[in-house]
């Protein structure tokens, strides 16, 4: 992890928590590994407030863009569970592929899928959905 470890804004790390304790479902083998995962690092996340995180991290509303060597290239939305839609690609925080992606950042590389299928995924790209209204610091070269 680019970070060291998980870097959540401080209400997601609760709303986060809060779902992972209310899970009745369980989709697969594979989801209840990310599942227990996810809990694990959060067990060790940097939590951070708002202003902190930095815009590379995902987050919930991040558009993602993740690429793997088969020639995988997806881009979706990480929501809460509530707003899950594939038909809108906006993939729910506690999912397999949202609890594997949340809090990492761009360049992290995650494994995703069944066992026997699982496919490394890096994540290229992260849109925070207030990224439009600002100002990427200049980086000055000497």
């Amino acid at each position: 992890m680019k970070y060291g470890s998980l870097v959540l804004e401080e209400s997601e790390f609760i709303a986060i928590k809060n779902h992972l304790e209310n899970n009745l479902s369980i989709e697969d083998y594979a989801h209840k590994n990310a599942l227990e995962l996810l809990a694990q690092n959060m067990g060790i996340a940097m939590v951070l407030n708002t202003a902190d995180i930095p815009f590379d991290i995902v987050t919930i509303n991040s558009t993602i863009k993740v690429t793997g060597a088969s020639g995988v290239h997806q881009t979706f939305t990480i929501v809460p569970p509530e707003q899950s839609n594939a038909k809108q690609h906006k993939v729910s925080v506690i999912s397999s592929l949202g609890a594997s992606v949340i809090g990492r950042a761009v360049g992290d590389r995650i494994s995703f899928g069944l066992p026997g299928e699982m496919m490394s995924l890096v994540i290229e790209k992260v849109i925070q959905p207030n990224q439009a209204n600002k100002i990427t610091p200049k980086v000055s070269t000497i």
